[in-house]
Parts: structure tokens; C-alpha cells; sequence
């Protein structure tokens, strides 16, 4: 049995007929029209892009394509992808006919995002440089691309995607077998580049790159992590894009700081560098080198707009560091800090931090709009060396009186004198307590009162039992309570205490 087809004529002057009657289509991606009285006298001009193409794209002959392309520029440039298209088609896989049949139905594709489970989920097999060759030559006006745990790229494919001009943003999580070589042909083909995110790329080992995404001053938003061939040192290539970066983030690999760095990268190793960064609103450091006055530790002193600041295991950071720090950025709003509290491996000989409560009284001091803090520690019975006390803990929550959420893991010195002085943060509305073995009952007890306390997690406290948490029995004022590994709490003792509650005992951790 034939199938049945709308046939559209149209003429040069762009006026739309359909000389047959409404039909519906059995074919994918041909035209279905329902009320030809309606569209009989439509202009062409009025007919959306991707209608327009699925007309063109029905012309075979090179005369009828090349009048089409003289009607309008908007008609020049539909005929030209067109015609792109139908050159891509050509000797395809049909894994990547599909993927070019897709791309041609979102002619203005702005975003791409694939993921390797999805991908192969869907077609079977990876995406590959042939499928970025794809994207990049039926969709031009690519604006955003992410790509996650795609092993198949390579450094090919990666020059494809550099033909799309218009590429403002790329995120690449785990994609290993891409190079500095790759991302510099991304860097000086897309000129508008301003967001850039790099995981696990772990064979990115070139700073070349780094170097003209400097020179181009628009990136605003970098963040590299755990990629094992970009250290600190590197960063000083970004130059005078420092001045243009509005969040920047950097995680160094744990292995990799751990078992080399010390050897080949001492903290004094660094040239002396200025670094403009004073539009940072957000900056996040993860097993990073500070050293003062040279690498990252310029930046700190000099972020006078900075919102968000995560310090997580930063070797090297000092008092001055976090002073100064609080001194310039008086609009933080969210402070999250963990600090070591035990080495597996030996440290460098002249390592000697120096964090003590005088941060947290200066963050006290300047930041007093702050709302969220989270303060913790690494794995370890108890901190390697002398840091925040129970003081240094209540001076921030006195002295930040819109604090809104408090994290505290594994801060050992919080106890139930902690818990009544928290009885001042009337704005509290988040309180996480995980690893904190000296608040009790009684400390539970206490915080019943806060006005304005919605939200309550407590993971593996060995303090409080059931009879702790019933002091909000009846309260109505709990909307969440998060309880994890509490030995003596039980399922039975939480029902009832908030509207959402999410009990778990796993004591593993114990033993």
C-alpha cells in the first residue's frame, strides 16, 4: 500500500500553495498540514525554520536550490545548511545518520549535552570525533556543549567543535583522551568563550592553552579539577584574565598532591606573580598549595567582592590569609572550611599552619552578613595540630547574627555550652551536626527554642539518643529531620518530630 504524502509547492515569490488535500503524513519528518484553506495564502516568511527546512530538503534538483537561495538571506542560509547536511549524510555509519537526522530537525540547536550512559543507551555505541563532526556542521550556532564520560573524543574532535564561532561554553567530565592541544584549538577558534569546566581530564598536560584563554579576557567562569597535568604554577598563565573571572575553582588530585607534589613542588617553588582577581564572587580550593604572596595566595588578600569562599584541605593556609581575606570581602555570604587533622604521609619540614580562632573572630568581625558556614575536619581521632576551639566557633555565631545554616563534621571541641550559645542565632534555620561526640541530650534540648529552626541532620553523634531528639515532639516546627549511624537512636523514636524524616543506622563506621 502507498503511503500517503502532503505535496507543497511553492514559488519564488514566497507565496505557499497546497494543491492537494489534507493528508496525514506516514513519514517521519514530513509535513502535516490540517486546514489548507488556512495556510493557502500564508507567505513563506511566516513558515518557522524547521519547516522550512524539511522543504528544502525535499529538493533535488541543484537549479531549484540555488533560485531558493536567491529569494532571501534567510533563505541563502537555511539552503546552505541544507545542503551541509546532505553532504554530511553521505557514506555515514547509521549510528551517525541518526545523529545527523536529529541535528537537521534543531537547526538552531543552542546547548548539547550527552552523557555516555544516555548515549549508548539510545545508539549503541560512543560518541565519537565523527559524531562532534556532526553537531559542529549542521548545528553552527552551537553556544553550549557538555560532554561526560565520553572516552571516544580525542583531540580531533575537539577541532571540530573550534568551527562553531559562537561557542560560549564547554564542560568536560572525564573525557581522557583530549589534550592541551585539543582545548587550544577550542580556545583560539571560539573567541567568545566565557565559561569553561574541566573533570578528570587527565591527559590535559599543556599550559599553552591557559595562556590564550588569558589573552582572550572573557572567561568568567573556569573550574579545573583533579586534572593531574595542571598545577598551581599554571594558573599564573591566565595573566590579566584574573581581572575578568567571576568564579573560579581548582581541585588537585589527592593522589597526585599526596605522593608527588612534595617531592617536585616544594610551597616556596612559585615565582613571585600579581594577580588582579577583584571581581571574584565565587572561589572554591580543594588540596591546594598557599603560599604566601605568590601563587594562589595572592588571590585571597585581594577578593573584595568574593559571596562564596570553600577551603577544603588548602596546605599552607594561614591566619593572615583568612584575615585579610574577611578584612576586603565584607559581602561573604556562604563560608565553608575544612582543614586536615591527620597525615597518612609525611609533610614537607618547613609545613607549619597556623589556623587558629583569630580567623574566625576577624570573619565575625567584617563579614557580619554571612548566612551559611560549614567548618570541618578530615579523617582523623583528633586534630594534628591546634586549630579552631569551642571560642573561635561561638565568636562566629554571636557576632554573624543572620546566620542561617551551621555545618559542623567532625569538630570534636563543639559541645552542649556550643548548643546554648546557639540559642542567640534566632535567623538559624539549618543545623547539621555530624561526628560530634560531645553534644548530648541536654545540648538537643536546648535548641528546641529556636524560632526559626526548620532543618536538622545528625549523623554518627554518639551523644544523643531518643530522649534528646523528643524535646521537639509536638513542636510542629521541624520540616525536615536527617538521622544517619546514631547508635542510640532508634526509627521509632523520630516519628512524629518533623513532616519529612529520613532515618538510617548503619554502625559499620564504628568498628
Amino acid at each position: 500500500m502507498q503511503k500517503n504524502r502532503v505535496v507543497v509547492g511553492f514559488d519564488l515569490r514566497g507565496s505557499c500553495f497546497i494543491p492537494t488535500s489534507s493528508t496525514k503524513s506516514m513519514e517521519d519528518n514530513s509535513l502535516l498540514v490540517t486546514n489548507t484553506d488556512d495556510l493557502s495564502d500564508q507567505n513563506m516568511d511566516d513558515l518557522p525554520d524547521h519547516l522550512l527546512w524539511i522543504i528544502f530538503s525535499r529538493l533535488t534538483v541543484a537549479s531549484d536550490l540555488n533560485s531558493i537561495s536567491q529569494v532571501s538571506k534567510r533563505f541563502y542560509e537555511l539552503e546552505r545548511r541544507c545542503r551541509n547536511s546532505l553532504k554530511v549524510k553521505c557514506g555515514l555509519h547509521p549510528v551517525d545518520l541518526a545523529l545527523s537526522s536529529l541535528c537537521s530537525r534543531f537547526i538552531n540547536l543552542r546547548k548539547v549535552e550527552i552523557d555516555y550512559a544516555g548515549w549508548v543507551a539510545k545508539y549503541g555505541k560512543q560518541l565519537d570525533d565523527n559524531g562532534l563532526k556532526i553537531i559542529a556542521s549542521l548545528c553552527p550556532d552551537l553556544q553550549e556543549v557538555g560532554l561526560r564520560f565520553c572516552t571516544f573524543i580525542t583531540d580531533v574532535g575537539l577541532g571540530h567543535l573550534a568551527s562553531c564561532k559562537g561557542l560560549q561554553a564547554v564542560r568536560f567530565n572525564f573525557v581522557p583522551s583530549i589534550t592541551g592541544c585539543g582545548l587550544l584549538s577550542i580556545v583560539t577558534g571560539c573567541k567568545n568563550l566565557s565559561v569553561m569546566h574541566l573533570t578528570l581530564c587527565l591527559h590535559v598536560n599543556s599550559a599553552e592553552w591557559l595562556y590564550f584563554l588569558g589573552r582572550l579576557q572573557n572567561i568568567e567562569d573556569l573550574a579545573i579539577r583533579q586534572c593531574k597535568g595542571i598545577s598551581e604554577s599554571d594558573l599564573a598563565r591566565l595573566g590579566q584574565a584574573w581581572c575578568r573571572l567571576r568564579r573560579f575553582q581548582f581541585q588537585v588530585d589527592v593522589n597526585h598532591r599526596y605522593m608527588k607534589t612534595y617531592g617536585l613542588l616544594g610551597l616556596n617553588g612559585w615565582p613571585d606573580q600579581d594577580v588582579d582577581c577583584e571581581m571574584l564572587e565565587e572561589l572554591k580550593l580543594i588540596n591546594c598549595l598557599i603560599n604566601p604572596n605568590r601563587g594562589l595566595g595572592c588571590i585571597l588578600p585581594k577578593c573584595k567582592h568574593l559571596v562564596r569562599l570553600h577551603l577544603d584541605m588548602c596546605m599552607g593556609l594561614r591566619d593572615r590569609d583568612l584575615v585579610h581575606l574577611a578584612m576586603s570581602s565584607t559581602g561573604l555570604k556562604y563560608l565553608s572550611l575544612r582543614c586536615p587533622s591527620d597525615f597518612s604521609l609525611s609533610v614537607p619540614a618547613n609545613y607549619s599552619p597556623q589556623l587558629s580562632d583569630e580567623s574566625l573572630k576577624a570573619i565575625a568581625k567584617y563579614c557580619i552578613i554571612l548566612e551559611e558556614v560549614s567548618i570541618s575536619f578530615a579523617d582523623g581521632c583528633y586534630p594534628f595540630v591546634p586549630c579552631f576551639s569551642l571560642e573561635g566557633i561561638l565568636a562566629l555565631v554571636e557576632g554573624c547574627h543572620m546566620l542561617k545554616a551551621l555545618v559542623l563534621d567532625r569538630v570534636y571541641a563543639f559541645n552542649d555550652y556550643g548548643m546554648e550559645a546557639l540559642c542567640v542565632a534566632h535567623a538559624l534555620e539549618r543545623l547539621e551536626l555530624i561526628q560530634c561526640p560531645e553534644v548530648s541530650d541536654d545540648g538537643m534540648q536546648l535548641i528546641r527554642h529556636l524560632p526559626s529552626l526548620k532543618h536538622v541532620r545528625v549523623s554518627k553523634c554518639l551523644g544523643i539518643s531518643d530522649e534528646g531528639l523528643a524535646a521537639f515532639m509536638g513542636s510542629d516546627k521541624l520540616e525536615s529531620l536527617k538521622i544517619e549511624d546514631c547508635p542510640k537512636i532508634s526509627e521509632k523514636g523520630t516519628q512524629g518530630l518533623a513532616k519529612m524524616v529520613q532515618f538510617r543506622c548503619d554502625l559499620s563506621w564504628l568498628y
